[in-house]
């Protein structure tokens, strides 16, 4: 296990410090869970020198932020709200180096703090077997907001699969702030995913607020029927979800970097099996569970 040790009042530049450095910490008591929000940073932001190295950041004023980023036009297809309050929040950042092609990425997945320290946990991706890459460099990093704090980081860098599905209900009906319901399930957290507009879903440009519960993913895995599974990859509408003002529900499975995505009308339509209808329950159930 990588850890690497962060005082909150020395230079928080991305170079500053790298990850894998082991580094001794002390203990100071229990851990209990810190709420962070997911921040959909590339919609309004970009890094003016991408670190050359793995490294991080935590940034606790504007001066910061405007000395490490370089702000621009929201570029994703919805509103985003592009505003920190450094007075409340502080955003921390992990980041992986330059890559040879797509396919990586790191991703906060947990963060806790005991009497004197924040611990944020972490992963790396690299590119699955036979997945499709681009030859092109990358710079994967991910980027939270966390309640302002007084106390140092460590970050460790965990073993975790980046397999997820993602649950929702949705309908052209819903034009209420946060009225879809969207869920991303991993086997390390579940993300609520915050104010999804109707048909966007790239939910890399939205905020999200975690719920740390383990194997959830591989427990809903064995509930999808044997013809969702069969697929892999497609993308399939059962019935007119977008006409009913029922609306439907909406499956999305990311395996091994291959993206099956499901549409489902919330009435029971002729081209729903019996196996379908069970699963359409199952994750009705499951969306009501996690709101």
């Amino acid at each position: 296990m990588k850890k690497l040790m962060l005082g909150l009042f020395v230079a928080f530049g991305i170079s500053a410090c790298s990850l894998g450095d082991d580094t001794k910490y002390e203990d100071c008591g229990a851990n209990t869970i810190v709420e962070f929000t997911g921040f959909p940073f590339a919609c309004n932001y970009s890094i003016k020198t991408p670190p050359p190295n793995s490294a991080v950041t935590v940034v606790n004023s504007q001066t910061k932020m405007d000395q490490l980023f370089e702000k621009h036009t929201n570029s994703c297809s919805v509103a985003s709200d592009p505003s920190i309050d450094f007075t409340k929040q502080y955003l921390v950042g992990v980041f992986a180096g330059p890559k040879p092609t797509t396919g990586y990425a790191i991703k906060i997945t947990s963060i806790v703090e005991n009497g004197c320290e924040i611990i944020v946990n972490y992963y790396e991706k690299v590119p699955a077997a036979n997945e499709a890459v681009s030859q092109v460099t990358t710079n994967p990093y991910d980027m939270v907001l966390i309640p302002k704090t007084s106390k140092g980081f460590i970050f460790i860098k965990t073993n975790e699969s980046p397999d997820n599905m993602i649950i929702g209900n949705f309908s052209n009906q819903c034009t209420g702030a946060d009225c879809q319901k969207f869920f991303q399930i991993n086997d390390y957290n579940t993300l609520k995913f915050l104010n999804v507009a109707s048909g966007q879903y790239d939910f890399s440009q939205y905020r999200y607020t975690p719920t740390i519960k383990r194997g959830e993913y591989t427990l809903l895995l064995k509930d999808i029927p044997a013809e969702i599974l069969a697929l892999k990859g497609q993308t399939k509408t059962y019935g007119t979800p977008n006409e009913s003002t029922l609306g439907g529900i909406y499956f999305e499975m990311n395996q091994s970097s291959v993206i099956t995505r499901i549409y489902i009308d919330n009435n029971d339509t002729a081209d729903q099996t019996a196996a379908v209808k069970a699963f359409k329950k199952l994750l009705q159930d499951k969306i009501t569970s996690l709101k």
